[in-house]
């Protein structure tokens, strides 16, 4: 039940449906008959975190437990946060409206750097301490986190109690099985922490010790207490048995992405340089045809939802995306429900591919060359060339498709002025493509690039990279549209600022816990929203903790420096990585894992090659 001061001031707030609660599809039990509860807590707004899949996954699952209760937490935008101070209101959870500060697990997903003073934001609101050494023994719930960014947990180490290391789906439920073991027994935090340490997936950073060279890199990650000296990331081997919600939340505003999403596959066979993602979620494992279409069906008929999506990282890389697409469609079109692809790869769009996904929606198409030139396609191993680009562009052409939006990144290794000019030239050969084609004289068209600036990410063949500087960026941002020259052609670009923060955060140590309170108590939140970026109180947060931030962004590692996530295991070698490195410094290209295994050693969790 909603606080009655909240209910007050719910007509002063933007979207007031996201403090409310009550969906259909959310999950109420009586808290009297429940043993552990556990807050899932999105580090942004609502609109945000209601489009995020792995949520969906973990709500239900944990919620079929009939004595377990999971409930959804969301950050507030700033005019709720101003009247919950205000009035005295802590944070709360949507299905129940209790405080969360009570709950057994409070745990967040980290699915980016620049939400990291989001949760510090939380759980002072929460009115839990922010550090962890302050909880106590047994008064507050224990805080976790998991997600793509615990990979590398140490610029939050100091403010949780331990991280989820990769897959969920299991290790999740352990944890709370061991918890609710031990806590019938009476166990303080301590020696619950040093149980879960034992757990494959589990990472407990207060068991681990560092220290520091003079010169600032790492001498030394020391566990004690039993601790393994090596935590290795959870992974489910066989995605057909994974588990999968059949029923999710429909939300009351729209979210981000209003759509219902089955998951196709997990991983990556393309092995880009830059993509944290690509290596993170190895090995590469599909879901069957039979499995897939049968879990869509059926969110599509529990939640009346007129849009599927068959979300992966590339999901034109499943074997069998034809006859995916062809089963789904025999249902689709009947029920009048939009079929979605966001993940094509240009080298492997087909007119086939085309034609099934025209039938139910004709809209831009967005693709991803990430470099203008072929020499740094090569560098970075997008394995696509320029007339690969074109031809996939002229299938859309000839579908109808008048817009295309083109991704590319600035700062990238090796990069140099004509990778940049490159980007416009492609750019205009599209433009010149479309209008050489019958017909198509005067024609609408739009060309959008999108240019981010390249962070260097923990587990890539670029974590011993550099972060091109600021000044440098936005050099090379001005030459790019000096060198565009059609009105057809539009760009947006990232703001450099946020992308050294984040490069900062993605590659950072434990010393920068420091920092983000520092930054969040002088009134960062809310980072990744660019009127709420606030770059100066960040610099100050340095200055004041005595840290520069390009020693974390812009220094380049020596291939034998310790990482401050070198504890880590996620299932890909340090040697892999240096070899990839070296090669992408040569200009030499790795192929898929489809066609040929580069060893990088994901699949020993499988006990079989991937293929």
């Amino acid at each position: 039940m909603l606080h009655e001061k909240l209910t007050a001031h719910l007509l002063e707030v933007q979207k007031p449906a996201r403090y409310t609660g009550g969906e259909i599809g959310q999950v109420v039990k009586n808290p009297e008959k429940v043993d552990v509860r556990f807050a899932f807590c999105f580090p942004d707004i609502y609109d945000i975190g209601m489009s995020h899949l792995g949520m969906k996954i973990l709500y239900s699952l944990i919620n079929e437990r009939e004595n377990y209760w999971c409930e959804r937490v969301f950050a507030p935008w700033t005019d709720m946060e101003e009247i919950m101070r205000k009035e005295g209101i802590l944070l709360y959870a949507l299905e129940s409206g209790d405080e969360i500060r009570n709950f057994d697990f409070v745990g967040f997903t980290l699915q980016y750097e620049m939400s990291y003073t989001n949760i510090l934001n939380m759980l002072d609101l929460a009115g839990i301490p922010i550090w962890q050494k302050e909880r106590g023994e047994r008064i507050f719930p224990l805080v976790v986190a998991g997600g793509p960014c615990a990979c590398n947990p140490e610029p939050l180490a100091e403010f949780f109690d331990l991280f989820i290391l990769g897959e969920g789906e299991e290790v999740n439920l352990e944890l709370m099985d061991l918890y609710h073991r031990m806590r019938e027994n009476g166990a303080t935090r301590s020696e619950f922490l040093k149980k879960a340490a034992g757990i494959e997936g589990i990472y407990v950073p207060s068991l681990y010790e560092v220290t520091y060279h003079e010169d600032g890199t790492i001498e030394n990650i020391m566990p004690h207490d039993g601790a393994p000296e090596k935590i290795r990331k959870r992974v489910i081997p066989e995605m057909n048995q994974a588990y999968y919600p059949e029923k999710v939340v429909i939300p009351f505003i729209e979210p981000v992405h209003d759509r219902i999403s089955v998951e196709v596959l997990r991983g990556c066979i393309r092995g880009c340089r830059f993509c944290q993602a690509g290596f993170l979620y190895r090995p590469f494992r599909e879901k069957s045809t039979e499995t897939i279409c049968k879990q869509g069906i059926r969110l599509c008929e529990n939640s009346g939802y007129d849009e599927l999506s068959l979300s992966s990282l590339s999901t034109s890389d499943h074997s069998q995306i034809e006859t995916i697409l062809d089963q789904l469609l025999n249902y689709t079109e009947k029920e009048h429900i939009h079929l979605s692809l966001p993940s094509l790869r240009i080298d492997n769009f087909s007119q086939s591919v085309l034609e099934k996904i025209t039938t139910i929606r004709k809209s831009g198409l967005t693709f991803a060359p990430e470099a203008g030139t072929q020499r740094l396609r090569d560098v970075i191993n997008k394995n696509i060339t320029e007339e690969e680009v074109l031809r996939t562009c002229k299938i859309a052409f000839e579908g109808g498709y008048t817009m295309v939006k083109l991704y590319f990144m600035m700062g990238l290794p090796t990069e140099t002025d004509e990778d940049i000019i490159g980007i416009a030239e492609l750019a205009q050969k599209i433009v010149d493509l479309f209008y050489s084609m019958p017909g198509r004289a005067k024609g609408k068209l739009q060309i959008s690039i999108s240019t981010a600036t390249f962070v260097p990410k923990p587990f890539t063949p670029f974590e011993f990279e550099p972060q091109a500087e600021k000044a440098e960026i936005l050099r090379k941002q001005q030459l790019l549209k000096n060198a565009i020259q059609s009105k057809k052609i539009k760009t947006s670009m990232h703001i450099s600022d946020v992308s050294q923060m984040e490069a900062v955060l993605a590659r950072g140590d434990r010393r920068l816990c420091a920092v983000l309170a520092e930054a969040w108590k002088n009134g960062c939140r809310l980072d990744s929203w660019e009127e709420c970026f606030q770059a100066e109180k960040w610099y100050d947060a340095f200055k004041t903790c005595h840290l520069d931030p390009a020693f974390y962004a812009n220094r380049k590692r020596s291939y034998d420096e310790i990482m401050p996530w070198q504890h880590i295991d996620y299932l890909i070698s340090k040697s892999f990585f240096i070899r990839e490195n070296q090669k992408a410094h040569a200009g030499q290209v790795t192929p898929s894992c489809r066609q040929k295994c580069s060893g990088c050693g994901a699949n020993q969790c499988l006990g079989r090659a991937c293929f």
